[in-house]
């Protein structure tokens, strides 16, 4: 049986980085996740525990979701990070400079032989490694959301990420229960550059007035037995984010990745999805 990591370290506690530590947790690991102050931290821990006993109501828990929950602790500083961690999972937003620093910090105060990642969906894996002294040992790898409930870590290898590194992230991947792919560091990867690009024509569907959202999602749930239609998944994944990525690829892959001026409008409004409670849908 493949083992998972013994401790594991999330920086940053939002709906991802809580995703993450929770799916660690549930397999054993020891977790710490940093957030930004005590109030952010005690909401992230308070999100992981619960869906730990969410998951333990399903029967998805070896042990109690108590057993599993009093293995995750918060901090508010990256600096009072266990050396000897194995694993610095980095879940902040998508913004290459705030990563970058984030990584760097977390280089300085673990060891050597920790293995560092980016939860990035985009940005170039390369250029987030070039912050660390050691870029040897890092490597992306994507979660999808929700975390637990997905299948899929898709791994992303730099040309600097060594065959160790990427081994371990293989076991680690495996001991959560979910299945790799292996992608070479390009713009949007695999996932986030397919995805993007039919979530893109979806909007420019309901922009041109071919079908409501509705329809447009059942066409490709229904018809292609995609789980959920691109513009569902748009509100979930959240406006904003879609938007960000759209921009670096466009900027790096050139017009068929512009974004739709609805997207643009929609983010200006606030309108960015499920966590705003209105997106292409109304959400409760």
């Amino acid at each position: 049986m493949t083992r998972a990591p013994g401790i594991v370290c999330v920086i940053g506690g939002g709906r991802m980085g809580s995703g993450i530590a929770q799916s660690f947790a549930a397999v054993g690991s020891t977790v710490v996740v940093v957030e930004s102050d005590q109030e952010t931290a005690a909401a992230a821990l308070d999100r992981i525990r619960t869906g730990l006993g969410h998951a333990a109501e399903r029967g998805l828990l070896d042990g109690s979701a108590g057993q599993a929950g009093a293995r995750v602790t918060t901090t508010d500083s990256i600096a009072s990070l266990p050396v000897h961690a194995d694993l610095v999972v980095e879940a902040v937003p998508e913004d290459a400079a705030l990563k970058a620093r984030v990584l760097a910090a977390a280089e300085q105060a673990v060891g050597r032989d920790t293995v560092l990642a980016t939860n990035t969906s985009s940005l170039p894996v390369t250029e987030l490694g070039a912050a660390l002294a050691d870029a040897s040992r890092f490597l992306g790898m994507h979660f999808f959301n929700p975390v637990p409930a997905s299948h899929l870590v898709e791994l992303v290898v730099a040309p600097t990420t060594s065959g160790e590194t990427l081994e371990a992230a293989l076991a680690w991947t495996k001991a959560l229960g979910k299945k790799d792919v292996v992608v070479k560091d390009s713009p949007g990867f695999a996932s986030s550059r397919l995805g993007l690009a039919l979530g893109l024509e979806a909007i420019r569907m309901v922009e041109e007035d071919v079908a409501e959202p509705e329809a447009i999602d059942d066409a490709m749930s229904l018809g292609y037995k995609h789980p959920m239609g691109p513009l569902r998944l748009t509100d979930l994944v959240g406006l904003d984010v879609r938007l960000a990525i759209a921009e670096h690829l466009h900027a790096t892959l050139g017009e068929r990745f512009a974004p739709p001026q609805l997207l643009r409008d929609k983010v200006a409004q606030g309108e960015l999805g499920r966590k705003a409670g209105q997106g292409f849908y109304t959400w409760q």
